[in-house]
């Protein structure tokens, strides 16, 4: 039987090669606006499993919508070490205050999907919301049985996201003379309640409206069931905005029919590999852009079998 004898000074190598590792080992925050919805959570699953296979700690913090709780999670997390902070904003409300306080701390911020304005992160990854929400316009332009009757729900007032996508939907409108706006409102959460709550009132006040526009994948599925009960005895032409699960399947089951898929898992592996770069010290592009896919029932199935 033979006995193993191990020296301080290999004892020493050992530990000193382990704790190089840990030292070496990148810790990146994610600060999430809300996981209860199905967009975000994608994004999280693309970072999380980004961060697995390049070996980089990813502590994730869940703001459930509110900007003062994610002010104080983001605090947290600079506390903690972390070597770069990927930001989702849960709102217009303070949503600068965490950039701040990351580049007070030497750390760089790699905003997604929704930019902080007066504090904007060291590089900005989303989709191109303006080209792609007027694609979503001119499909129901192209599909809209002589005039359209135009209603718009809009995302939070002032989020980049709602500033953009109205941008889009408008340049579509301007091109197309058989849209015509007759109702907007604004939403507070992007959410299905607010989006059948908004169709809801809409529907009263202008019964006449045939197309709807919702800025969000949730509110147009909230749209879609306030339309339901509506019984109007005539077609509505229903787009959404993000390619969310549910909502791909709705499209595929008839519930509505347009929207523009986002391509969620790439932006999240983006977001860590532009977090990794930038704390190296490597240059990053400001801004990111990635194009949707405008889908409706004809190409559907790819993108419910394999998200983007």
């Amino acid at each position: 039987m033979r006995h193993w004898t191990l020296h301080a000074a290999t004892i020493a190598v050992v530990l000193t090669g382990a704790q190089a590792a840990l030292a070496e080992q990148k810790t990146v925050g994610l600060a999430v606006a809300t996981l209860q919805q199905n967009f975000f959570n994608q994004i999280k699953q693309a970072v999380e499993e980004q961060g697995e296979s390049k070996d980089v700690a990813i502590i994730t913090v869940d703001a459930g919508g509110d900007p003062a709780r994610q002010v104080s999670q983001v605090q947290d997390l600079l506390t903690q070490n972390i070597d770069a902070l990927i930001y989702i904003p849960a709102g217009t409300a303070a949503a600068s205050v965490p950039v701040k306080s990351a580049r007070a701390a030497g750390v760089p911020v790699v905003n997604v999907d929704r930019n902080a304005f007066a504090g904007e992160g060291t590089t900005f990854i989303a989709t191109d919301s303006v080209a792609s929400a007027k694609g979503v316009g001119m499909w129901l332009c192209a599909h809209v049985e002589g005039a359209g009757k135009l209603a718009i729900i809009h995302g939070e007032k002032g989020s980049s996201p709602e500033i953009d996508r109205t941008q889009g939907i408008m340049d579509a409108v301007a091109e197309c003379p058989n849209l015509e706006i007759v109702a907007e409102q604004w939403s507070q959460k992007w959410s299905q309640d607010e989006g059948f709550a908004i169709v809801q009132d809409m529907l009263q006040t202008n019964p006449e409206i045939n197309v709807i526009f919702a800025q969000s994948d949730s509110m147009a599925l909230g749209a879609a069931q306030a339309v339901k009960i509506a019984n109007l005895g005539h077609r509505v032409l229903i787009g959404g905005f993000d390619g969310d699960t549910a909502a791909l399947e709705a499209i595929r089951d008839g519930v509505f029919d347009v929207t523009a898929t986002q391509k969620t898992l790439e932006m999240g592996r983006m977001a860590l590999d532009a977090a990794l770069a930038l704390a190296a010290g490597e240059d990053v592009p400001e801004v990111q852009l990635l194009e949707a896919a405008i889908t409706d029932a004809s190409n559907v199935a790819q993108f419910i079998e394999q998200h983007p």
